[in-house]
């Protein structure tokens, strides 16, 4: 049945795309009134910095995400030594924490954004000196310094880096029988070739607006490429489902849409990925979150998404030759153990699931489908696992 959503609701936290830039920009701005206040009163100022670590993090089996729990690490300005053995200077990550909160700030009050890489060059100056000089030490020399400090902001002040106006650059794509509307632009996305709408990183409900669809489910595909095996062959329309990929692991933008395209459109979620415990923790991210991701995990975790493949045992199940498979490195041993050990996998069904994997010794790419014909995973392998209801929840 066909529905139309004219106006979509905005999140899982009920505001819109506009009130939560505003809001974040309050909470900077009360940052740095609790900096003033530590500096008028002559104490050391500081930034508590939420912890994003998994000895931070709880999983809420009741709701079925992972959570950020109260940890923090307490950054000093008046510090050049740490204050923890093994601690580097506090002082410049402090100086660079306030950099990027003015910058976001700015970039709120003028409705503007920009992307993580140009951010990074608009802050790569010099430091001055306590004279007003130009002194010859950079704030920030490399990018993987600036994209930490960015995190730090996000969860210090409780918002996406997309509220903050920053973005990353465009990754994944998805076609199917539905209309939106993208920054006031009308897009039938059953109509966009064989490339697919490129899904943007900031995907909040005052930009991408859902007016109608006859889609039944959404389907993510862990792979570009298989995604085009899956388009070429209009399996999206044969099968009323939206296909989406992020290729590879799937970025903010794509997991956020999912999350919206479940809880507005009340559409259920398969995640098709490789065989491997890479292909597993994708689909973790995508059901219960992300370590890093914690405090959003409301806004972009799906509880109730399925686990569509490849199962390890789907090669003796579809008789795929041996030749086929891949043997697990110690690196992929190594993952699989740590995986088994967190909560979100502790059920029966996937705890046999990894060692079934582990005894085989092998693993399976998607693309192993292909040795039985090119057109075996759309017309037969996943057709027959939804037929069959032979998922993982």
């Amino acid at each position: 049945m066909e529905l139309a959503v004219v106006k979509a609701k905005s999140s899982g936290q009920g505001r819109s795309g506009r009130r939560d830039r505003a809001a974040a920009g309050q909470r900077i701005v009360g940052l740095a009134k609790n900096i003033v206040a530590h500096i008028q009163h002559r104490d050391d100022p500081y930034v508590d910095i939420p912890s994003r670590t998994l000895s931070n993090v709880r999983f809420d089996e009741r709701k079925g995400i992972i959570e950020l729990l109260d940890g923090t690490q307490r950054r000093y300005f008046f510090s050049l030594l740490g204050r923890r053995k093994g601690e580097g200077s506090q002082a410049k990550k402090f100086m660079q924490t306030i950099r990027v909160a003015e910058v976001c700030k700015k970039l709120i009050d003028t409705s503007d954004s920009t992307s993580i890489r140009d951010l990074f060059y608009n802050l790569k100056v010099p430091i001055k000196t306590t004279d007003g000089k130009t002194g010859k030490e950079l704030i920030f020399e490399e990018q993987a310094e600036s994209d930490p400090i960015i995190e730090d902001i996000e969860v210090t002040v409780a918002a996406l880096r997309e509220e903050l106006g920053v973005h990353a650059e465009t990754k994944g794509a998805m076609v199917g029988p539905m209309t939106i509307i993208d920054n006031g632009d009308t897009i039938d996305l059953s109509a966009m070739g064989s490339g697919g709408w490129a899904v943007p990183s900031i995907v909040e409900p005052d930009v991408i607006r859902f007016v109608k669809h006859k889609a039944e489910y959404v389907l993510l595909i862990e792979k570009g490429a298989v995604w085009q095996r899956f388009n070429k062959d209009r399996f999206w329309e044969t099968h009323k489902c939206m296909i989406i990929h992020g290729g590879g692991q799937p970025p903010r933008g794509v997991r956020r849409l999912i999350y919206r395209m479940h809880d507005e459109l009340k559409l259920p979620v398969y995640v098709l990925v490789d065989n491997d415990p890479w292909g597993y923790y994708i689909y973790s991210v995508v059901k219960q979150g992300s370590i890093n991701l914690a405090f959003e995990s409301q806004r972009m975790a799906v509880p109730q998404a399925r686990f569509i493949g490849m199962s390890s045992r789907d090669a003796e199940r579809f008789e795929l030759p041996a030749h086929v498979t891949m043997p697990l490195t110690e690196e992929d041993r190594r993952r699989a153990k740590e995986i088994r050990g967190y909560p979100w996998f502790a059920s029966k069904e996937w705890q046999r699931e990894i060692k079934h994997m582990e005894a085989l010794g092998v693993k399976l790419e998607l693309e192993a489908l292909s040795n039985k014909r090119f057109s075996f995973i759309t017309e037969e392998y996943l057709p027959r696992k939804l037929a069959e209801k032979r998922w993982l929840d």
